[in-house]
């Protein structure tokens, strides 16, 4: 079964406000079985136009990825990003090639 994604990319507008996003998806993500893959880090936009901050998020699989998104638990910590932050987030079933 092909393991699940998000991909995030935000522009944060509120850091200090975003640290408390930070802390409150740990233990989310660490019951959903995630871990990240890519977290902010230097990059270059070689095309199109980017954001700030770029994430990927590694999950067991889709149905998983999508369970962790529309969770209660996570609903409260998106809050808390939204009011801290702009942009999108994909969830997407990864490839394994047959």
């Amino acid at each position: 079964m092909p393991k699940g994604y998000w991909i995030a990319h935000n522009d944060v507008t509120d850091a200090e406000a975003y640290k408390g996003y930070v802390a409150a998806n740990g233990p989310i993500f660490a019951k959903y079985g995630a871990r990240f893959l890519v977290r902010a880090g230097k990059f270059e936009a070689v095309e199109g136009e980017a954001r700030g901050r770029h994430v990927v998020i590694e999950f067991p699989d889709y149905v998983t990825a999508l369970a962790c998104y529309h969770s209660p638990e996570y609903a409260a910590a998106m809050k808390i990003r939204k009011n801290a932050s702009a942009g999108s987030v994909v969830v997407v079933e990864g490839y394994d090639p047959p």
